[in-house]
């Protein structure tokens, strides 16, 4: 089957979805235009600020369209091939991860902005409450050293890496430079609009090309900000640090809504890359059930790892923290939720696909690490449309678009656990806030300082369980509350039990690694395995002693 056939079906799937799917959830949870949400009743100017909901989008986007979508689906297809990639992809984002994301949204909203841990709470009890922030905040430890290993190593990319092209530059100097001034875009634009709040078409003329300019910016002096691994890791978890405590129209705002831009932009090349690149499909549609599991010699079978090595191309808890945390506090009318909460779903997973098609367009002897794929297939997409000459420019271009998928998320998931750790202790106060922001970054930072570059790799698959099993605790909480709501369950009770399912089984087979761990990060990871395990146990006991108390519940 050729590449943009596949495309072309799996971009009808979705749009199907959204309209017929994703309308018929809407409508249940009947959204009304003239309620007063969080952003209004609470408004604050830090956390809770009615947006727009273009604006919104770009920010949310964002935030959840990080390296999970890139880098779970091109592992995937090396291990298990692009049949059942796509498949699950295509299949579980309209039916699961969009569900899960728009209910998300939705249940924060009509439970005054406050975050999944919070509906847990006020639906499920104390006890039950304790368990998620405990597993919430363990679930973001893993986003964010992944997510901060895999920014660092887009900042080190160094010249042996694409010398066989034919020119010799610094990539990951490119694209360090291409981030810092991006970076510095964002600050400046978000000071601008609240100081002169000018049109957002006039910012958008100004800061978008801008943003372009600091592409070819970092090609032109790539060797400007080359530094090492550690020091890069040391620098994000610094700025995720200042950037958690900052306020939301200071850079997270802009930056999100800049950062839409370039995954756009990445969105367009990628469509134009599959559908007029005449690029032939190299790797075979399916490998087989299982593969060797190079750290503990065991076999990694495609039911369970293929769905959470997949992670957020198809469903992903991280976006419920998303939802709940930052988004549902911006949220200007009820029926926004549907587009923001459903519809960016729905485009992470064209996202996946389009990550899909920079490794099935490769031969199979040719493959390499994720990230370097992306960016290579990226790069060879934006060639067809700026010529070969400007090959470093696109191929900076890709390794940005990555960079800036991953970058977007880890300043936003160290808010979030903030958020959690802030909700655990009870204090709101500034001194409580930073104490948990350096809790928070210091327990990655401690881990890769520790750690060798790349060493997300021997735990993606625990990320990406417990993202996937968070996933499912959300939509355990979400059913609850429908059901104590007098309203219909199954469109979150049937994806809520397939997930859990999916991930359970998988925690068990890495609980077992435990005993065969070669190494100290094998042994985290099978403890870790075994202490999501009892905290998922003792939602679900809650969850199914909630329903058969109801009460009087916000609908």
């Amino acid at each position: 089957m050729s590449l943009p056939l596949l495309a072309a079906i799996v971009l009808i799937g979705l749009a199907l979805g959204y309209r017929f799917y994703g309308g018929f959830v809407a409508r249940q949870y009947a959204l009304d235009p003239g309620a007063e949400t969080p952003a209004h009743t609470q408004e604050d100017g830090v956390d809770f600020v009615p947006t727009k909901p273009f604006y919104l989008f770009g920010q949310h986007f964002s935030a959840i369209a990080a390296a999970g979508p890139i880098v779970g689906p091109i592992i995937a297809c090396q291990q298990y091939g692009w049949l059942p990639c796509i498949l699950w992809i295509g299949i579980g984002v309209i039916f699961i991860g969009a569900v899960h994301d728009f209910s998300a949204l939705v249940a924060s909203v009509r439970h005054d902005g406050r975050s999944i841990a919070e509906v847990v709470k006020r639906q499920l009890g104390r006890e039950a409450w304790l368990a998620i922030l405990a597993f919430i905040w363990l679930a973001l430890i893993y986003v964010l050293v992944a997510f901060a290993d895999i920014t660092a190593q887009t900042f080190v990319t160094g010249d042996a890496d694409v010398k066989e092209l034919g020119f010799r530059f610094n990539q990951g100097g490119a694209v360090a430079l291409a981030a810092v001034v991006y970076l510095g875009l964002a600050l400046v634009m978000g000071v601008v609009n609240q100081l002169l709040k000018p049109p957002l078409w006039l910012m958008t003329l100004i800061f978008v090309p801008a943003t372009i300019g600091a592409i070819w910016l970092g090609t032109q002096y790539s060797t400007v900000l080359v530094l090492s691994w550690k020091t890069w890791v040391v620098l994000i978890m610094i700025y995720c640090f200042l950037a958690s405590l900052s306020p939301m129209w200071l850079l997270l705002q802009p930056r999100g809504y800049l950062g839409g831009f370039v995954l756009y932009g990445s969105l367009i090349i990628g469509t134009i890359g599959i559908f007029s690149g005449h690029f032939d499909v190299h790797q075979p549609a399916f490998k087989g059930w299982g593969v060797v599991d190079a750290d503990n010699g065991g076999t990694t079978l495609l039911f369970p790892f293929l769905f959470v090595t997949i992670a957020c191309g198809a469903c992903s808890g991280f976006h419920g923290l998303v939802c709940s945390g930052t988004t549902s506090k911006q949220i200007d009318r009820e029926p926004h939720c549907h587009a923001i909460g459903y519809g960016a779903m729905l485009l992470e997973a064209f996202v996946a696909l389009i990550a899909l098609a920079t490794v099935m367009i490769v031969a199979p002897r040719d493959a390499g690490p994720p990230g370097a794929m992306y960016a290579r297939g990226m790069g060879q997409f934006l060639a067809l449309l700026i010529g070969e000459d400007n090959l470093r420019v696109a191929m900076t271009f890709g390794a940005m678009a990555l960079s800036t998928f991953v970058f977007d998320t880890i300043d936003s998931g160290t808010r979030l656990g903030r958020y959690v750790l802030q909700e655990l202790f009870g204090r709101y106060d500034r001194v409580t806030a930073i104490a948990a922001t350096a809790i928070t970054c210091g327990a990655p930072l401690a881990f890769l300082l520790t750690a060798s570059r790349g060493s997300y790799m021997k735990f993606w698959a625990l990320f990406g369980t417990s993202n996937q099993l968070l996933a499912a605790l959300t939509l355990l909480a979400v059913t609850v509350w429908l059901r104590r709501s007098g309203k219909r369950v199954w469109y979150t009770f049937v994806p809520m039990l397939l997930v859990l399912s999916v991930t359970v089984t998988a925690l068990v087979f890495q609980a077992r690694g435990l005993l065969h761990a070669r190494d100290w990060v094998g042994t985290i990871n099978g403890a870790v395995s075994i202490v999501l395990l009892a905290l998922a146990g003792t939602l679900v006991f809650y969850g199914a002693r909630a329903v058969r108390r109801p009460q009087p519940v916000a609908t």
